[in-house]
């Protein structure tokens, strides 16, 4: 998988994101390699959901689009 394939597919899962938690920005969901602690953090800092079911979202939202 290439970067530009690899961007393109975050950005199908930060909209799907989007989608479930209205309220996030582009900064709340900017993924950085090996910053994925972070995202976490700030994702549930703004929905105030557990860890786990941020994790399910992201997991749910790159099912099917070849993300995985």
């Amino acid at each position: 998988m290439t970067t530009l394939e690899i961007k393109g597919d975050w950005n199908i899962t930060k909209g799907k994101l989007k989608q479930k938690w209205a309220h996030l920005t582009d900064d709340d969901l900017q993924y950085v390699e090996g910053k994925q602690e972070e995202l976490y953090g700030r994702v549930q800092k703004r929905t105030g959901e557990t860890r786990e079911a941020i994790a399910k979202a992201i997991k749910d939202s790159t099912d099917g689009c070849g993300c995985n």
